[in-house]
């Protein structure tokens, strides 16, 4: 009997990265919806105005309890389930969360009865955010014909202008007017020709995600606008400022700069309460165009496709983003160059200020040192006049006392004697006390 094959040595990594699973998954996220056509989708993005995540996630639970499905954790981004009636598709994003509803089959109209006629009510009319985006989507079998267009639109689009071209090239045909109707929602019908269920699930994907970051690429659109004149008059008083500030004086530094510095926090502020507006509007703009490009359109005659659509009205509003957001920073630089250069001159001023008051001091020192001189010598002469007449006093009391002294010629004798000690003494005092204070 031969010998069994020893097992392989098992292999011994170093551990996994704490994220390393979770990046994983990540990647494969947000996949699209299988579709066969004929199928009906409706479409919902939130925005979450701020509010945590958990008044959305416990809806979500709730709609998945209710149909016996297991809910998704806390801490999920995206979560896809067959609740019976229809199919769930959430994702949760850094400002909104969107919904998918998915029903198979569809009518005459497809847009008379939505999939999203299928969710509970009261469940749709409790749900947290604001509608950002709504939109119905009819996935129907397509011929090899072209699409009767005008038909179309005065059937299933009240007949509005259609915009759509052939998607993946003519493996669908997707149009829609870009239009909010009766019933709040938007329309897009995609007509099957070619596509496989992951390739239409794809173009169904892709032109949801165009009309969602579109609506909140223009989010930033009034901001730009209402911005303008709040700019247009902090300039003309910068330009007032800086008018002032090639005339004035130094009293009038102070005012100035409080002016100035008043300007810069008013500029500040504004530019934080927008900053994040303009730098998503630029991040949502790329993803358009992104996700247009990914359509590979082919023209149908006579419709505007959906990247000529969305760049004849998207580029020229994200252009006025971009001009007010470079113009904010521009009139925050200048600012800063205002307060630095009167800063420079309130600096002078008070460097000049100070080289007064140092010259004053010095003028006072010497003052003080003539002063001191002179006391010196006073109390050198009043010491030397007080020891002299202790002196005399002892030489009268000697001579009384017997000794042949007279006093005064001892007096006199012992004057200049006194006075260079007295002197002496002062000056050694006064070396000793600079010392001590040095």
């Amino acid at each position: 009997m031969p010998d069994a094959t020893p097992p392989a040595p098992a292999l011994v990594f170093p551990r996994d990265h704490p994220r390393r699973a979770e990046l994983n998954e990540e990647v494969h996220a947000r996949a699209p919806e299988l579709l066969l056509a004929p199928t009906r989708l409706s479409y919902l993005a939130l925005m979450k105005d701020g509010a945590p995540r958990e008044p959305g996630w416990h809806a979500l639970c709730a709609l998945a309890e209710r149909y016996g499905v297991p809910p998704p954790p806390l801490a999920a981004y995206h979560f896809r389930a067959d609740l019976g009636p229809f199919r769930l598709q959430w994702e949760r994003h850094t400002e909104f969360v969107r919904y998918l509803f998915t029903v198979p089959g569809a009518g005459e109209d497809p847009f008379a009865e939505p999939a999203i006629a299928a969710v509970p009510p009261d469940w749709l009319a409790a749900l947290p955010g604001q509608v950002i985006t709504a939109t119905h989507v009819a996935f129907l079998p397509g011929g090899e014909a072209p699409p009767d267009v005008e038909a179309l639109s005065a059937r299933l689009f009240a007949g509005n202008m259609l915009v759509g071209s052939a998607t993946l090239g003519g493996a669908a045909t997707a149009l829609t007017d870009f239009r909010i109707h009766a019933d709040g929602f938007g329309r897009m019908l995609v007509l099957d020709r070619s596509s496989t269920a992951r390739q239409a699930g794809r173009i169904v994907q892709r032109l949801l995600e165009i009309d969602t970051y579109q609506m909140l690429a223009l989010l930033a659109f009034p901001v730009a606008r209402n911005l303008a004149p709040f700019l247009g008059e902090r300039e003309r008083e910068l330009a007032t400022i800086a008018a002032d500030l090639v005339a004035a004086g130094e009293p009038d530094e102070p005012v100035l700069l409080d002016r100035l510095t008043r300007l810069a926090a008013e500029i500040e502020s504004r530019e934080s309460d927008n900053l994040y507006r303009f730098s998503a509007a630029a991040a949502y703009y790329d993803l358009v165009q992104r996700r247009t490009a990914e359509l590979r359109e082919r023209r149908i005659e006579g419709l505007q496709t959906f990247q000529e659509f969305t760049e004849r009205r998207l580029a020229p509003a994200m252009s006025t983003c971009a001009a007010a957001a470079a113009r904010q920073e521009s009139l925050s630089a200048r600012v800063a160059r205002a307060i630095q250069l009167l800063a420079t001159r309130v600096d002078v001023t008070l460097e000049r200020q100070n080289q007064a008051v140092l010259e004053s001091m010095n003028r006072r020192a010497k003052i003080q040192l003539r002063l001191q001189t002179t006391v010196e010598g006073l109390s050198v002469a009043a010491l030397t006049y007080y020891v002299v007449a202790l002196v005399g006093d002892a030489a009268k009391a000697a001579k009384a006392g017997g000794l042949a002294i007279d006093p005064e010629l001892t007096m006199g004798i012992s004057v200049p004697v006194i006075a260079v000690l007295a002197a002496l003494g002062v000056r050694s005092i006064r070396r000793m006390v600079t010392r001590t204070v040095t």
